[in-house]
Order: structure tokens, then C-alpha cells, then sequence
């Protein structure tokens, strides 16, 4: 007969393999990632720990306009943490980008192929640090700052007609410089089990220039760099951290500001 604890470890591995089923079934459809827990899963005594995940996150960015950026990453983590109160990490990953009626067209005479903006995987690096007070054995805060660059441009091609005459065009958009930076802090309570759960409120700032390569009539963007930036600068977030087997760790978190942003990671813990 099982001990009760194997019975939960049990539980708690087939629960992570469904939501990891579910999340990337959906695949299909600002990449920064999961800030985490506050408190570190390195050893105490200082050490590595590494992590897979997957992040799907939705914003608003605007300009003239407003339109919805989402985006699916993937990415490897490693970080360094000690004395269970600090942590630094790094990402490395790629991710995609849509964004909704980025080629409306507001002049009568022109059509468009498509409304939508897509583009495929392109590589992003992200950078992290956060720091934890223990009040108790069971209760604490923290602090992050996180911020992403994602190196290369993010590309789409939309073709139509212009003018009285219906002159054809083809025209590039491209998404260059996009980044973003992250400052939150962060309850924490340890339930049994050495179970994380965690929440807070987080400040943020994220930015892109966009340029299309012709000035295209009733088209919002121009042959120039426009700047877009996100709509709202405060959100929320909250997630849990459950210890698996053999120094693994499943990390669930969501967020939410102008929308709602949400993802899973597989940690190991060395």
C-alpha cells in the first residue's frame, strides 16, 4: 500500500504533465516570462539551479492606436541563488509575435491582404534578480527586477491597392528593438509539502519602434520609426511553486494588467 506522500507526489506529477499537455496543445494559437516565486529554489548553502518553460503572454500596446500584441516563448533559464533570501538568472529563447489590425486600413481606397501582424520565432535574452526577507518559517516578501531584449526584428508582409487608380503594393512592417523592464514585489507563504504559493504587484514598462518600408494611404504606420509602448504600466501576479522529485520543481504562475498572461516551468535545482 502507498505512503500518503508517494500517493501525492504522484498526484502532483500527473497534474503537471496535464497542464504542460494542455499548454502546449494550445501552442498553436512580451515573452519575458514567469517572474517567480520570491524566495529562491537554490540550496541554502548557495548553488545552480536550471529551468525549462513556456509563457503566453498578452498586451496592449499603443501609438495613435491601441492593438493587442500576443506572444508564445520558449526558453532556458539558469540561475544562481544563496542563503534562501537571493537569486540572479538569465533566459535564453525564442518567441513569436501577432498583433491585431496592425494593417487596418482607414482610407476607403485601400485594401489590404490581411488585417493581422505574424511573425515566427525569433530569438530574446532576459536578465533577473530578486531578493527575499523570511518574517517566519511560513511567511515572507520580495522583490524582482526583470528585464527582456529581443534581438532581431519581427517581420510581415501585407499587399493591396491604393489610390482612385488601385495601384498595387507590397509593403514590409517590421518590429524592431522591442524590450521590456519589470519591478514587482511579492508575498510568499509555505504550505506543507514545501509548496509555494506567492502573489503580488509589479510595475512595468515595455517599448518597440515599428516602420513600414513605404508610406502606404490609411495605413497607421509610416516609412519611419514610430514608437509603441504599452497602455497600462501596473499589474498583478500571483503563481505557485511545487516541489516534485529529486530536486525538480513545477512553477505556475499568471499575470495581469491590460491582459492576461500565464505560462509553466520545469525547474531542477542542483
Amino acid at each position: 500500500m502507498q505512503e500518503k506522500g508517494e500517493i501525492l507526489t504522484n498526484n502532483y506529477k500527473i497534474i503537471t504533465l496535464s497542464i504542460l499537455i494542455i499548454i502546449v496543445s494550445n501552442t498553436i494559437a512580451m515573452a519575458s516570462g514567469p517572474f517567480g516565486p520570491p524566495q529562491t529554489v537554490s540550496k541554502e548553502a548557495g548553488g545552480l539551479n536550471t529551468a525549462i518553460g513556456y509563457f503566453y503572454s498578452e498586451d496592449t500596446f499603443k501609438n495613435d492606436n491601441a492593438h493587442i500584441l500576443k506572444q508564445n516563448s520558449i526558453y532556458s533559464q539558469v540561475a544562481y541563488g544563496g542563503n534562501n533570501i537571493w537569486e540572479i538568472y538569465g533566459r535564453i529563447g525564442v518567441a513569436d509575435l501577432k498583433i491585431s489590425d496592425a494593417f487596418s486600413s482607414t482610407d476607403a481606397l485601400t485594401t489590404t491582404s490581411k488585417l493581422d501582424f505574424a511573425e515566427n520565432w525569433k530569438f530574446f535574452g532576459t536578465l533577473g534578480a530578486k531578493g527575499f526577507y523570511p518574517i517566519s518559517k511560513i511567511f515572507g516578501v520580495g522583490a524582482f527586477i526583470q528585464g527582456t531584449y529581443h534581438f532581431s526584428n519581427y517581420t510581415d508582409s501585407v499587399s493591396g491597392s491604393a489610390g482612385a487608380g488601385g495601384v498595387p503594393y507590397i509593403a514590409d512592417l517590421k518590429i524592431k528593438n522591442l524590450w521590456d523592464i519589470n519591478f514587482g514585489m511579492g508575498l510568499q507563504i509555505t504550505a506543507p509539502l514545501a509548496i509555494k504559493l506567492y502573489a503580488g504587484p509589479y510595475a512595468y514598462y515595455a517599448e518597440a519602434k515599428a516602420s513600414l518600408d513605404s508610406n502606404i494611404p490609411g495605413i497607421e504606420y509610416a516609412a519611419e520609426n514610430v514608437s509603441i509602448r504599452n497602455k497600462s504600466i501596473v499589474g498583478g501576479f500571483g503563481g505557485v511553486d511545487i516541489p516534485l522529485f529529486k530536486g525538480f520543481h513545477v512553477n505556475i504562475e499568471g499575470r495581469y494588467a491590460e491582459r492576461f498572461s500565464a505560462g509553466v516551468a520545469i525547474s531542477y535545482t542542483y
